[in-house]
């Protein structure tokens, strides 16, 4: 007699000795429904995840699917609900150490959530993002993420036809309906401003400003701000505009200190123009923190392998991973113009940033090394 669950058997041709072989059939939603005693609606709420369901149902059912093997068809449940099942992630950069743990943290999330994640970069190109995007939307992913590149005009259409969207570590502002997890960005240089001017420091540079005639960002309006509530007025002509990649970094930053040699603080916008202006204060032989402190935002982990260790902002980069992957899968319901979550960044303070002594011969201070590390939240 043949068994009924979970081996009921099909035949599968002769086997060595002539005989007809059986393979065992794989359970079905029927089987599982008959199992736990309910009915095949029943299962369907309890896998899909929608629709009520008693939390004693829910028990027997996923029992019964787990004595008979059973596992829901990504394939059937696709082709009912015209979804593909999947997280679609755009990053900038899958090597950028942020973005790896930005990605990270989605990936965590997912596995908690019982999602799968597409992921894909863009490297900073509207065009390249928007060919991406249109990707994910004609395979039909449950949901997408993306650290946005482009303008509102290329995601407008995207929030049109995408059921869930969520930004991390940018928000557009044209699209107040799409939930956003971001960094606070603004007190993470607000705090580090205050930090070198109470130092001393009164003529503190930013490497990274926007492009003349942009916008400026979220961290140069910041750091532009802080000036007059740390008693500083600010020089132009220290807010140099740095694209976020290597060479155009190391120009900027070597442009800036061979110019103006009174600079006695540098402000990095990012990692790697924090990188730059530690490769050029080495090549000047300008010693950090004695002839100039530097400071940047984004703790990377070769921030404390310098030397001296260098002091930076730290952003929750796997934190707001995973809280985007939570806003896409479980918290469906959250939409409109609540504003975007805001998770807090720290201030780490290294040896890179010294309270500024009296002038030196040729106009450019010193100062003095501070070697422990601390954390200012």
């Amino acid at each position: 007699m043949m068994e009924t669950f979970p081996g009921k058997r099909r035949p599968t041709g002769l086997d060595a000795g002539g005989r007809i072989g059986m393979a065992e059939r794989a359970a079905t939603i029927k089987d599982v429904a008959a199992a736990a005693g309910v009915g095949i609606a029943t299962v369907s709420r309890v896998f899909s995840g929608t629709g009520a369901v008693a939390a004693g149902t829910r028990e027997r059912v996923l029992a019964a699917a787990a004595d008979l093997g059973y596992r829901p068809s990504a394939l059937g449940r696709g082709l009912r609900t015209a979804r593909s099942g999947g997280i679609g992630l755009i990053v900038p950069d899958v090597t950028d150490p942020f973005c790896a743990e930005l990605t990270a943290g989605v990936l965590a999330c997912a596995r908690t959530l019982g999602g799968h994640v597409v992921v894909d970069a863009a490297h900073g190109d509207p065009a390249r993002e928007a060919e991406i995007l249109d990707r994910l939307v004609e395979q039909r992913v449950d949901g997408i993420i993306a650290v946005p590149a482009g303008d509102e005009s290329g995601w407008r259409g995207a929030a049109r036809v995408c059921p869930r969207l969520v930004f991390a570590d940018r928000a557009l502002p044209g699209l107040p309906e799409v939930p956003a997890v971001l960094a606070d960005d603004a007190g993470g240089v607000r705090a580090l401003v205050e930090y070198l001017a109470g130092l001393g420091h009164r003529r503190i540079a930013y490497l990274g400003a926007a492009a003349p005639g942009a916008t400026p960002g979220v961290r140069e309006r910041a750091f532009r701000d802080a000036h007059a509530p740390a008693g500083l007025v600010l020089d132009e002509d220290l807010v140099v505009p740095a694209r976020p990649a290597r060479d155009a970094a190391y120009a900027a930053a070597a442009g800036l200190l061979q110019r103006r040699d009174d600079v006695t603080a540098v402000l990095a916008a990012g990692h790697l123009l924090g990188e730059a202006a530690v490769l050029v204060a080495r090549e000047l032989d300008l010693r950090v923190p004695a002839d100039v402190s530097i400071a940047m935002v984004d703790d990377v982990a070769w921030a404390e392998l310098c030397d001296p260790p260098l002091t930076a902002v730290a952003r929750p980069a796997r934190d707001m991973g995973y809280r985007a992957c939570e806003l896409l899968l479980r918290d469906r319901a959250r939409r409109g113009p609540a504003g975007p979550v805001l998770l807090p960044t720290e201030l780490v303070v290294r040896g890179s940033c010294g309270a500024l002594r009296s002038a030196r011969p040729g106009g450019r201070p010193s100062g003095r090394s501070r070697p422990h590390a601390e954390t200012i939240r």
